[in-house]
């Protein structure tokens, strides 16, 4: 925990806060699902406020994007694979074989729950000063999205409109192989489907296909 705390910027005054961040569902009951609860809440705030002060001009659509870009599993399971949380992560055997040390979803959940024990050991300031360290700066999530789903939630938002969102529709296939179908939908609506080896990857095939039929040229 040392390490990660070095990573964090941040040292706590009661270490078994971060231990139970740090622990798995797959560990019992006391585990970091009210931390990760409560985590999602301080992180909202913390990138609202920021974005808020740092693009002035914008409107409530496009600051709402902004913050989805900041604060979805893609974005956390990054910081946390910065921040090494993986390795010190508390979980059963059976967990750790089918490689929960490095699932997103698992990254993604542990990073809200430590930056939630960050909070309730150390106050707001203290989270805020973590997330300004490890997050990316305002100013950087200007720069063109490298995935269909973010150019998908940019194209749909840009006159304020609600996200996409995604369901799982059909799965096919061995359980050691399988295949997965997405299906993106805007405001209830299907718009495209999409397979993948993994449901992110169907997910992206699903955005690729709505991207590429909203910019075709109506006949």
């Amino acid at each position: 925990m040392k390490q990660l705390m070095e990573a964090l910027g941040y040292t706590f005054r009661d270490e078994a806060l971060l231990r139970r961040a740090l622990t798995h569902p797959s560990m019992g009951r006391e585990d970091n699902q009210r931390l990760e609860f409560l985590g999602d809440a301080v992180l909202q705030y913390l990138m609202s406020d920021m974005l808020y002060a740092a693009f002035p001009e914008d409107r409530e659509g496009g600051l709402t994007h902004l913050r989805a870009r900041l604060v979805c599993e893609e974005a956390l399971s990054r910081v946390g694979e910065k921040l090494g949380i993986g390795p010190a992560l508390r979980m059963d055997r059976g967990e750790e074989g089918t490689g929960g040390r490095e699932k997103p979803s698992v990254l993604a959940d542990a990073v809200e729950a430590v930056l939630a024990a960050v909070y309730l050991d150390g106050g707001m300031d203290a989270a805020r000063g973590v997330v300004v360290r490890c997050w990316p700066a305002p100013g950087e999530i200007r720069l063109p999205m490298q995935d269909s789903k973010g150019e998908l939630q940019e194209w749909l938002q840009k006159d304020g409109g609600p996200a996409p969102t995604y369901a799982i529709t059909g799965q096919s296939g061995p359980p050691h192989d399988p295949m997965f179908e997405a299906t993106v939908y805007y405001q209830g609506e299907p718009l495209a489907r999409g397979s993948g080896k993994t449901k992110r990857r169907a997910e992206q095939a699903a955005a690729l296909r709505a991207l590429r039929a909203l910019r075709e040229p109506r006949k």
